[in-house]
C-alpha cells in the first residue's frame, strides 16, 4: 500500500491559521472516512476530526470551532484548516483513515505554535 502524504506544517504564531494537506491513494481515499490525528510531544496520538465520503466532519473539543476538514474525492486529498491556533495545538500531524490503519502512516507535518 501507499503510504499518505502530509504536508502544509510550520512555524506559526499565536491566532495564526495554517492549512495541511493530506494525499492519500484512492483506493483507500475513495471508500474509507479520513481523519487526522496529531501526536504532541511526550503524549499519545490523538483523533483531530474525522470526514466521511461524504463530506460531514466531526471534530474532537480540544479543537471545535477552531479547525475545519474537507475531501475532494475526484483529487484523492483532505484539507485541515486550522485558525487560532494556540500553543498546545504544537504537534506532528498526521492523517490517516478512521479508524487508523487501512493506510500505512505517513511521516507526518510538524505544526509549531510559538511566539
Amino acid at each position: 500500500q501507499v503510504p499518505v502524504v502530509e504536508s502544509g506544517g510550520g512555524l506559526v504564531q499565536p491566532g495564526g491559521s495554517l492549512r495541511l494537506s493530506c494525499a492519500a491513494s484512492s483506493d483507500v481515499f475513495r471508500i474509507y472516512y479520513m481523519a487526522w490525528y496529531r501526536q504532541a510531544p511526550g503524549k499519545e496520538r490523538e483523533l483531530v476530526g474525522r470526514i466521511n465520503v461524504g463530506g460531514t466532519a466531526h471534530y474532537g473539543d480540544s479543537v471545535k470551532g477552531r479547525v475545519s476538514i474537507s475531501r475532494d474525492n475526484t483529487a484523492n486529498t483532505m484539507w485541515l484548516q486550522m485558525n487560532n491556533l494556540i500553543p498546545e495545538d504544537t504537534a506532528v500531524y498526521y492523517c490517516n483513515t478512521f479508524p487508523a490503519g487501512s493506510s500505512p502512516w505517513g511521516p507526518g507535518t510538524q505544526v509549531t505554535v510559538s511566539s
